[in-house]
């Protein structure tokens, strides 16, 4: 094989691993399935003279999730107390928090570790 067929090869190998990065890391995905399962999804979103964060909750489980918490870092945490299958929430973290992650927890053995992510500024969006 040719060096130039050898290197088209590996820059479409290179591209399909980027594109398939980008859909897993830009857009979240449930944690578990079946009976128990959430999904967390924390953003912050820089505009000019603030930072806006939310963190998005979802049941995606059949069964309710009992005594959920979110742990903010910083040592603030929020008891949502039950999310019956299909809820949606979403919380704002406290102020002056470091924005750093999220945990959150329930008594059905669910623990999800986030990172904040920020969304790609769109043109003609707020703060881009």
């Amino acid at each position: 094989m040719s060096n130039s067929k050898f290197i088209v090869i590996i820059a479409i190998s290179a591209g399909a691993a980027g594109i398939l990065a980008a859909v897993f890391l830009l857009f979240p995905t449930n944690t578990t399935s079946g009976e128990y399962g959430i999904m967390v999804d924390p953003t912050k979103e820089k505009q000019s003279l603030f930072i806006m964060a939310r963190v998005s909750i979802e049941n995606t489980g059949t069964l309710p999730l009992t005594n959920v918490r979110v742990n903010f870092g910083d040592g603030e945490i929020l008891a949502l107390g039950t999310l019956k299958p299909g809820q949606d929430i979403i919380v704002s973290p406290p102020a002056g928090n470091s924005l750093q992650y999220v945990i959150v927890t329930s008594d059905e053995d669910i623990y999800v570790s986030k990172v904040y992510r920020e969304p790609i500024a769109m043109p003609g969006m707020m703060g881009s």
